[in-house]
């Protein structure tokens, strides 16, 4: 049974097929699958490496596979590869996101003209002494 932010398992065997080889720069890796629905998990929920459910294994394991995947672009290639391969058979959903959130800054950091007069700081009131 799949669980809601992971892979199935026809989405699993087109990406298994991208991965670079496991065990090619030393030891085998932990189980791919079990990993990518991790990265997926924290992705999608936004939650903390630690918090990550124990389902996908240790949180260490899961956060080391994606940062060096991101590093050496792993990541990136499999993200294009599968983009080329949804487009090509129509399955890629577009969504548009607007943000209406609205910033206000503070008058100075809006262009407000400055005042020509002096404010007089104490600085200013050594000047007027000295006179």
């Amino acid at each position: 049974m799949v669980k809601r932010h992971e892979l199935t398992d026809e989405q699993w065997r087109i990406i298994e097929a991208l991965l670079p080889p496991s065990g090619a720069n030393g030891r085998p890796r932990v189980d791919d699958r079990r990993v990518i629905n991790g990265m997926l998990f924290k992705a999608k929920t936004g939650v903390a490496w630690r918090d990550l459910p124990e389902r996908y294994g240790p949180w260490k394991t899961v956060y080391n596979r994606f940062w060096r995947w991101s590093r050496n672009g792993t990541l990136t290639m499999l993200v294009s590869r599968v983009r080329v391969i949804a487009e090509a058979i129509d399955e890629l959903d577009r969504e548009v996101s607007v943000d209406s959130s609205i910033v206000r800054a503070h008058q100075h950091a809006a262009g407000a003209r400055r005042s020509s007069r002096r404010t007089g700081g104490e600085t200013s009131g050594r000047a007027d002494r000295a006179r």
